[in-house]
């Protein structure tokens, strides 16, 4: 099934400009399209639209130690709280917490160089954010795993 992920703003890079009435097509875990929200909804007719308020982006890379929490679990859903879809690797080298990490599909990268951007053929990992930075949805390999109720 073919998900548009739809905000009012919408950013394709990080710190980049933002688009106005624009989406992002998700097949499984993969970007198909980005575009306006109605050209997007004309080629892709019949596709669930999930309209998100805030500002639509690529997932945040996390580039520090993991949050404190009881158990590897709930440290990983400390970040997606934060709209992290991506970890350095140096920071998850404990086995039991890279486990984890690997279950969760968090993306892990050697180094941070080369931040995410929302294009077709990409990975369908993103966030939406509210005016005041906080996290209200992340998209992890294009499963909503976090909602802010």
């Amino acid at each position: 099934m073919l998900t548009l992920h739809t905000a009012p703003l919408l950013r394709t890079a990080p710190g980049g400009p933002p688009s106005e009435a624009a989406a992002v097509a998700v097949r499984a875990d993969r970007i198909v399209a980005v575009g306006p929200l109605v050209q997007l909804c004309q080629e892709y007719a019949g596709a669930r639209v999930r309209r998100w308020p805030g500002t639509l982006g690529p997932g945040r890379v996390h580039d520090a130690p993991l949050p404190p929490a009881p158990t590897p679990r709930e440290r990983i859903h400390a970040l997606l709280r934060l709209g992290v879809t991506a970890v350095l690797a140096e920071y998850v080298v404990d086995p039991i917490l890279r486990a984890a990490v690997d279950r969760s599909d968090l993306l892990v990268l050697e180094d941070a160089s080369v931040p995410p951007t929302l294009a077709p053929g990409g990975r369908a990992d993103l966030a939406v954010f509210a005016d005041d930075g906080t996290c209200l949805v992340t998209v992890l390999a294009g499963r909503l795993v976090h909602r802010r109720a």
